[in-house]
């Protein structure tokens, strides 16, 4: 784990450990897991659930374990194994040599459901799902036994030996629990174990038609790996008497299931399921599109492990559901970026300034600072000649009240260099459109500042046209226009997909020290954001980088009127 913790904020389930310390429960023992499903990629909800039990794990002394919940063949795949691996590791932590799958269970688990049956508390029942389905009731009415829940413990264990062995078309039976068909929680009304599917697992191949379902084996491989402090959300907290129920029916070791709010976040979907269809829908640029919340996009759009650890621990562990802002998120990252990025020259929309009277066939080198917030980064050249590019907004030839950047007649300063002052505008005959900015300076403000004492509103950034090197930046912003996207129930929320979520900008120039960049590195551009250079499509002949976030910090402006109500 890195050095960078976030400091410990105190949550329920760190309280619930404490005590449990204090008596000495589990032998002392602390051990948690991180169970994701291998059926897509992980988002940023799922990073609050890694940092909160890996964090627990270490901050406690104990053991944390990375397992794959790998129970359903036709929806998972390797490829997802792989990228959660990346992620839970790439975010700082480290599961040692404790990287299981249910899958090591499965034969563990069979023989389980056999000691079910012959104690009588399972049955092989031959209903449909939709007839499972009309006998299992409703939330006000009790459930009807099955035509089959009264078969024999000797017809129940022939018959699941033959559904292992694959006489059995899928869907012709499953084994369920024999608990009350009247009980008021419905996860009790005798829930299916297993189904015949014949499909090959990831892991397995053929070796298996039959699979437990998610809620006979989650609890048991708990128990399997001796896990202490089972932390999940809110959503299996009617799922808990059920893993309870068969805990108890066959003796095992018994963790502590503890519940806790799942995180929701504004302009943004956390579901997998909804996920997968934008990226099946073409709607993003897969998984890792820098768009997406998960742990992949926003790697490759610049966020660092440190950065979400510290989002996780700023939102922290309740057990009341509710939205974090989306900036609280954007502010980890520019607290984060601020101290650590260094700060360059790139000019998004050039507009070429030629300085007339500067010196023909002359460069020279200007010291600029690499950040300000560190000075042991020190400082670095940039190369100045006559012509320059700047920000097309950053002039304006009939200016607005309070615009006080370059115009006509009118004096800046450029960053690290001199004061300039735009004499004449050049525009195309045809189009009328400016094409050039003529400009002179004065050779007495070198390093920005004049000897005389005058004072200039404006600084503006640039790049020395000569020296420029090229590059493509895609700016993103949030995916959807609406802050719930998924409220409205009768609407589909790919309504509200926001239509310019990613902009690219060709033909942008940046400073020269920017050329042998490598897929990661972050920068602050100045005045504009902070940047990543693309993992995947920026080539040495071709650079491409990634806004991560722009300047503005509107998180900041919300946390200080919160601390002063």
């Amino acid at each position: 784990m890195p050095n960078d913790k976030p400091d410990r904020t105190p949550n329920f389930i760190r309280n619930i450990i404490i005590e449990d310390l204090k008596h000495n429960k589990n032998d002392g023992r602390v051990h948690t897991r991180f169970p994701p499903e291998p059926n897509g990629y992980l988002h940023i909800g799922h990073a609050k659930s890694i940092c909160l039990n890996f964090g627990l794990a270490e901050e406690f002394n104990g053991l944390c374990n990375l397992r794959f919940d790998d129970t359903n063949p036709v929806k998972e795949e390797d490829e997802y194994v792989k990228s959660i691996i990346e992620d839970v590791s790439w975010l700082g932590f480290d599961w040692e040599n404790r990287l299981y799958y249910a899958s090591d269970y499965f034969d563990q688990l069979y023989d389980y459901a056999l000691q079910l049956i012959k104690k009588g508390k399972a049955y092989v029942c031959d209903l449909s799902s939709e007839e499972t389905r009309e006998y299992r009731g409703t939330l006000t009415e009790a459930g009807k036994e099955s035509p089959y829940r009264n078969r024999s413990i000797e017809e129940n264990v022939d018959l699941f030996e033959r559904m292992y062995k694959g006489e059995f078309a899928d869907g012709a039976r499953v084994l369920r629990a024999k608990i009350d068909m009247a009980h008021p929680n419905m996860n009790m009304r005798d829930p299916v174990m297993y189904r015949i599917l014949h499909a090959a697992h990831h892991r397995t191949g053929d070796k298996w038609c039959i699979y437990p379902t998610y809620d006979w084996a989650h609890g048991l491989e708990d128990s399997i790996e001796r896990i202490t402090h089972s932390a999940c959300t809110l959503e299996f907290e009617d799922h808990r008497p059920l893993y309870d129920w068969f805990l108890e029916q066959l003796g095992t070791f018994h963790p502590q299931q503890i519940e806790f709010a799942p995180m929701n976040l504004t302009y943004t979907m956390l579901s997998k399921r909804k996920l997968l269809e934008l990226v099946q829908g073409d709607h993003v640029n897969g998984w890792d599109d820098p768009r997406m919340p998960t742990i992949s996009g926003l790697r490759r759009r610049g966020y660092t492990p440190a950065s979400i650890r510290n989002f996780s621990e700023m939102v922290g562990v309740a057990k009341r559901e509710s939205t974090v802002d989306i900036a609280m998120l954007e502010y980890c990252i520019r607290e984060d970026l601020n101290k650590s990025a260094p700060r360059v020259l790139g000019v998004l929309q050039p507009l070429k300034v030629v300085i007339t009277n500067y010196p023909e066939n002359q460069a020279e080198e200007l010291d600029a600072v690499n950040n300000p917030e560190d000075a042991s980064m020190g400082t670095r050249k940039v190369p100045f000649s006559k012509i320059i590019y700047i920000e097309q907004d950053d002039f304006k030839e009939d200016p607005p009240k309070k615009y006080f950047r370059l115009a006509p007649g009118r004096e800046v300063r450029l960053r690290y260099a001199y004061f300039i002052t735009c004499n004449e505008v050049i525009k195309d005959e045809k189009t009328g459109e400016i094409k050039e900015l003529h400009c002179t300076y004065d050779p007495a403000t070198k390093g920005g500042n004049a000897p005389d004492g005058r004072k200039v509103k404006a600084t503006l950034h640039w790049v020395s046209a000569e020296h420029a090197i090229d590059a493509e930046i895609r700016l993103y912003d949030r995916l959807f226009v609406k802050p719930d996207p998924g409220a409205e129930k009768d609407v589909d929320y790919k309504t509200f997909l926001n239509p310019n979520s990613l902009e690219i900008l060709k033909s942008c120039k940046l400073e020269p020290g920017l050329k042998n960049v490598v897929a990661g590195e972050r920068f602050q551009f100045e005045r504009q954001g902070y940047f990543c250079v693309d993992s995947k499509d920026s080539k040495p002949d071709g650079l491409v980088f990634n806004r991560t976030v722009p300047l503005r910090d509107s998180w900041a402006k919300i946390e200080k009127a919160m601390k002063n109500k």
